[in-house]
């Protein structure tokens, strides 16, 4: 979902920017008016997460899936080591490309039990060029509540179902990315953040456009930016903002996520996916441990008006996506469906 608010403004915005003639979507990212969204959507986002001035922000294209390998090969160059929480799907797919780079391994995994919990207390080695998380895991409900201690060796996440849903200690994080889509703007967008000494590393071999140097130098303009979706990476920011920052957006989020693992632990018929301590707050993952039955409520669900319920197909069962945009009265509906459903089917 992208807030209500923020659709009616690029909608009425659509056909003539402020009064350029243009709409955002026809405009040259060289223009002066273009490059002052730009800077405004950055600042913003500096603002809202409260990034150190020594963190540089990239705003690129490729999704999250191309940091599976812009990470290795530009951070796993002094000691070509690297280590990897396997927690999800996607933290495999990003374990499994670092291996073609160098020596990367699965310092913890889940996988064993269906990615239904986050390993805590693992060993990480000392000579690990980094560690590599995904901070929640948007196909199996989990969420980091704690991040692992790693000392002096710098911390990667992906955090692209979670940035921007609750406060976050940049300073803690060597390198942060995310593919917009989830919580940030409409998808085309991966946005990078990046402590300066981690930048200028790779070797030559490294092709240009997967060089963050490249991009940093270049201020996310080495080559044509999505654009558009910056633009509306800026309105969601402001809209953010004036619901009064990320320490709101974790009580709302909270609060709507509360709703529905309420209904879940006081059930006699849906079954939590995710260990407790682990619960995602953006995605919600449960099961009626029968396939006909899952079918069932997802096809009532949609008659409801409650739409995309079904669960993906490696966990099964239902999730409930509920990022930022989502309003408390859509985990109120969903909460009192499930009610409902398991009333008439008992």
């Amino acid at each position: 979902m992208l807030p209500e608010e923020v659709l009616r403004i690029a909608a009425d915005e659509m056909l003539d920017y402020k009064g350029s003639g243009m709409s955002v979507a026809e405009m040259s990212h060289r223009s002066k008016v273009y490059i002052a969204i730009f800077d405004e959507c950055e600042a913003l986002l500096r603002e809202v997460m409260a990034i150190p001035e020594n963190y540089k922000v990239l705003f690129l294209q490729g999704g999250a899936s191309t940091q599976f390998a812009m990470v290795p090969m530009n951070l796993m160059t002094k000691n070509g080591k690297a280590d990897y929480a396997v927690t999800g799907s996607f933290a495999k797919k990003a374990y499994k490309e670092a291996t073609k780079f160098g020596d990367a391994i699965a310092a913890a995994s889940s996988e064993d039990q269906n990615f239904s919990f986050i390993p805590k207390g693992f060993p990480i080695r000392p000579d690990a060029d980094y560690l590599h998380i995904c901070q929640n895991n948007t196909i199996f409900g989990t969420h980091y509540a704690e991040l692992p201690e790693t000392g002096d060796i710098p911390l990667v996440a992906d955090m692209s179902s979670c940035i921007l849903s609750e406060p976050t200690d940049v300073s803690k994080y060597g390198l942060i990315y995310a593919g917009a889509q989830k919580n940030m703007a409409p998808a085309g967008l991966t946005v990078v953040i990046i402590r300066e000494d981690l930048v200028g590393n790779a070797p030559d071999s490294v092709p240009t456009m997967l060089n963050y140097k490249t991009h940093v130098d270049a201020g996310s303009m080495y080559n044509t930016p999505p654009c558009y979706s910056i633009y509306m990476c800026k309105l969601v920011l402001e809209w953010i903002k004036s619901k009064g920052g990320l320490a709101e957006m974790k009580k709302i989020n909270e609060k709507k996520a509360a709703m529905l693992y309420d209904v879940l632990d006081h059930s006699e018929l849906f079954i939590p996916k995710a260990a407790k301590e682990d619960r995602s707050i953006m995605n919600v993952t449960f099961a009626t441990g029968d396939a006909d039955l899952d079918a069932k409520f997802v096809a009532g669900a949609t008659a409801e008006g409650l739409v995309n319920l079904k669960g993906h197909r490696l966990v099964g069962g239902m999730r409930a996506s509920i990022y930022n945009a989502m309003p408390v009265e859509g985990c109120e509906k969903l909460a009192a469906y499930m009610k409902k459903f398991e009333e008439e089917n008992k």
